[in-house]
């Protein structure tokens, strides 16, 4: 069993933004704005894995290749974001129900899709950031990395029951 994945939030500035041409792109790449670039160096920094949530596509490897640039968020139900019961199934098909604690980056709406999807799996779900302001929350994850302190307490390893 592993221990920490971080679920980072994928964003709306997007590579297409400044490159209309650039066509598929790896979702790794095709985010491009500051809060998502700060919430990866956080997961390459502290996960054991990590994975982007997207609005469109739900849970996904960074290598997941995004067709073209779309505009789907979590905050309007109009752009139709992807299905809870998608998500879910998500958890299961990536293994990521096999970790002991899932690290939610992102806003509340973001927060609510993670807690929803992994409701039932066993896995914790901890949000170190919540509540925070898109700048102060920016600031307090590069100190993070800086110090090399994810905020997160490490699970303690499973002992056996002595009868």
């Amino acid at each position: 069993m592993n221990d920490i994945l971080v679920i980072v939030p994928c964003g709306s500035a997007k590579i297409w933004g400044n490159n209309a041409w650039a066509g598929p792109t790896e979702a790794y790449y095709a985010y491009t704005g500051p809060p998502f670039k700060i919430n990866r160096a956080y997961a390459e920094r502290f996960a054991d894995r990590w994975v982007i949530l997207s609005a469109k596509y739900g849970f996904i490897r960074p290598n997941f290749v995004i067709p073209e640039p779309y505009n789907t968020t979590f905050k309007k139900k109009s752009t139709n974001p992807v299905h809870l019961d998608t998500l879910r199934q998500q958890v299961q098909d990536l293994k990521l129900d096999t970790f002991k604690v899932a690290v939610g980056m992102g806003g509340k709406e973001y927060r609510r899709a993670v807690e929803l999807a992994f409701d039932g799996t066993g896995v914790i779900t901890v949000f170190p950031f919540a509540g925070l302001p898109i700048g102060k929350a920016m600031k307090v994850i590069k100190h993070a990395i800086a110090i090399g302190d994810s905020g997160v307490p490490r699970p303690e390893p499973r002992r056996p029951i002595l009868s």
